[in-house]
């Protein structure tokens, strides 16, 4: 009898674990389907429609109006130009707001949809999108560009370049300067801003080459005579003002290089990139920021 108790007892707490574990698989399964459900929802509502391609295939395409007339016209006519020079297609793109899409996602798949790039085979395109609600911007570059303009360097060009001048209320100003500094990453003249401040640090060079001048000096003083004394100096050495020539020459040499050029030339326009958007290809690489 004390058996047949034990061995239900048994069965029914086996039954109760499964129907535990049956429970939380339930519990943990609803969770997994209100999940997917949240990341659909937010996919669904976090949609920018990009345009299609314009039949005019031009340089800037300000959608949230943040240029005046002439500003964008000396924009398109100088990025144009750029374009019939190098083939590297640069497009600047403003938009009210991303809509919840990432800046540097949409800038690429901007890029793609449209082809922006001189050549299928270059893949030279570079795309500026700008975000005026949610103040944001990125630089994306082309596969073809991406050796040239890294991350690092043009998340430097927008934090030390464009940035202030968006904060300064100059939309203009700061696209007119950012592109110039493309222009320079590209011809590989651009210097980076940051290597400005080492001008400020201690000079060692010019320390090295006094240290070595005064023990050469020291060493010749005391060979100078035999048995003399430690003040007598020998005519060999370098004079002081011989070391302080050499340190100023030391000092003096060198120097930061570098500034942007700016501005827009005059002339004809001839109304956007001749022959139209090359079918250039983006891989998602670039940078990104926001004031």
């Amino acid at each position: 009898m004390h058996k047949a108790v034990s061995s239900k007892q048994k069965t029914k707490n086996t039954r109760q674990k499964v129907e535990g574990s049956n429970q939380m698989a339930k519990t943990a399964w609803n969770l997994f389907l209100c999940f997917v459900l949240l990341l659909n929802s937010s996919f669904l509502f976090a949609q920018f429609t990009i345009p299609e391609k314009p039949s005019l295939q031009t340089s800037v395409y300000d959608y949230a109006n943040l240029f005046n007339a002439n500003e964008k016209k000396q924009l398109e006519e100088k990025l144009v130009r750029y374009s019939d020079t190098t083939t590297t297609q640069i497009v600047v793109i403003t938009v009210e707001s991303l809509k919840g899409e990432d800046v540097s996602l949409l800038a690429t798949n901007w890029g793609q949809t449209w082809g922006v790039g001189g050549t299928e085979k270059d893949d030279n395109g570079v795309i500026i999108l700008i975000s005026k609600n949610d103040r944001k911007i990125a630089i994306n570059p082309g596969y073809g560009l991406e050796d040239r303009l890294t991350a690092g360097i043009g998340g430097e060009i927008i934090r030390n370049i464009i940035l202030p001048e968006f904060k300064a209320g100059s939309y203009y100003k700061g696209v007119n300067k950012g592109t110039d500094a493309l222009f320079d990453v590209f011809k590989g003249k651009y210097k980076g801003t940051r290597k400005a401040k080492k001008e400020q640090d201690f000079p060692t060079l010019p320390f090295v080459i006094i240290v070595v001048f005064i023990v050469i000096l020291i060493s010749r003083n005391k060979g100078g005579g035999n048995g003399g004394n430690s003040g007598n100096r020998g005519g060999g050495g370098p004079s002081l003002l011989d070391v302080i020539i050499l340190s100023n020459l030391g000092r003096n040499s060198g120097g930061f290089g570098g500034g942007f050029g700016g501005g827009s030339s005059g002339g004809g326009f001839g109304g956007g990139f001749s022959g139209g958007f090359g079918g250039g290809g983006f891989s998602g690489g670039g940078s990104s920021g926001s004031w």
